[in-house]
């Protein structure tokens, strides 16, 4: 069975995760745009300087207003007791570690938490309050982008050159995405 997103009366959470290219934004700002009769707020996190601070952007110039926040509790100061609301999440990973509790918060007060970010980091490890947010979630969507070398469906990052911090952001310039084979190619 097939559950839709947005209609538990019970609140719920939703991630939307995968690779660096493809496509968790565009998923999340068109689940977000088809919401005719429910209002959505969309946060990102203040760290993402890529495009536009007050919109989240995809790969493909998709934009959506959005909310710069810091810390994950920021999210709470937006939310009215009662208020029945979607909450949009994008580039989870960079958030704090409370983010799977905050959004278990909001889900239980009745709101659709839909969640978008990389699963793992470009070492191939599970990334941030991602993998939290795996366990706690009602749906996942795991998307794929596709390898740069062998044309295969990709499900990890890369970084082209080495890199000491777990962190930092980046585009085209700066990761590829690769299939398992090649991800792990020169591993013994």
């Amino acid at each position: 069975m097939r559950q839709n997103d947005y209609d538990d009366e019970c609140g719920s959470i939703s991630v939307i995760c995968g690779p660096m290219f493809s496509g968790k934004t565009s998923e999340l700002i068109k689940r977000l745009k088809k919401q005719k009769l429910k209002k959505y707020l969309v946060f990102k996190p203040e760290i993402d300087t890529r495009y536009e601070k007050d919109k989240i952007v995809s790969h493909d110039q998709k934009k959506l207003d959005a909310i710069k926040i810091s810390k994950s509790k920021e999210i709470l100061n937006y939310i009215k007791d009662g208020e029945r609301i979607i909450v949009g999440i994008d580039e989870a990973q960079f958030f704090d570690k409370n983010l799977p509790k905050i959004c278990n918060k909001i889900a239980n007060m009745g709101n659709t938490v839909i969640v978008a970010g990389l699963n793992m980091d470009s070492n191939g490890k599970p990334f941030g309050p991602m993998p939290f947010l795996l366990a706690i979630s009602e749906n996942i969507t795991k998307l794929f982008s596709v390898c740069v070398k062998t044309g295969e469906k990709a499900y990890y990052t890369k970084a082209i050159k080495p890199k000491k911090e777990q962190i930092k952001i980046g585009e085209k310039k700066s990761y590829v995405a690769l299939c398992r084979k090649e991800f792990y190619k020169n591993e013994k």
